[in-house]
């Protein structure tokens, strides 16, 4: 009896994850998966599903790893319309910087699939997630005396994640240097 391979279930879908954001899920086999993660079908179905299981866990990967980073970017000690103000401009220049025009794995996934009810369900948590970080940064922004009283946390930050996910998109495109940078200038004046 042949010995079973062994493998790291984490890498697998980390480099799933970077495969699916890089070429999309229509775009991607099973065979690319097959090919790029260095594991057989029956290795992949054992352990993520098919296709589109895999695709949703690696989402949610994704979710977690940018659900981490934003928390803590917006959630330690400093100023925090000064964080928030960084988020903006960080996302700018990440756009500026995706020589593949990958984007955010996230927002790919709500183009690419806004039919797919786990997909849906999986862009609104993480919509959301961005939100209620954003809110709570502003609120305190504005107990603090950085933002004006009458600046509505909840809405504002609701319209910033609007403008990140839409730099996201622009900056998969060849006007994203005319319209991100003004962008982000025109979105820092509503934190003023």
């Amino acid at each position: 009896m042949g010995r079973t391979k062994e493998f790291d279930p984490d890498a697998a879908l980390r480099a799933a994850m970077e495969l699916f954001w890089r070429q999309g899920y229509e775009a991607t086999s099973m065979q690319d998966l097959v090919d790029h993660l260095g594991l057989g079908r029956g290795s992949i179905y054992g352990a993520f599903g098919g296709k589109r299981e895999l695709y949703l866990l690696a989402v949610d990967r994704y979710a977690e790893d940018t659900r981490e980073a934003l928390l803590w970017r917006l959630s330690r000690p400093g100023s925090a319309l000064d964080a928030v103000r960084g988020l903006l401009r960080d996302y700018a220049e990440m756009a500026h910087e995706d020589a593949d025009l990958k984007g955010c794995l996230m927002t790919n996934t709500a183009v690419e699939l806004p039919a797919d009810e786990g997909a849906g369900r999986r862009v609104v948590s993480t919509l959301e997630t961005m939100e209620t970080a954003i809110t709570g940064a502003l609120m305190r922004a504005r107990a603090e005396g950085e933002l004006p009283a009458e600046k509505d946390p909840a809405a504002l930050a609701r319209c910033l994640v609007t403008l990140l996910q839409g730099i996201r998109v622009v900056g998969k495109t060849a006007v994203r240097g005319r319209f991100l940078d003004d962008a982000v200038r025109q979105a820092l004046t509503m934190l003023e």
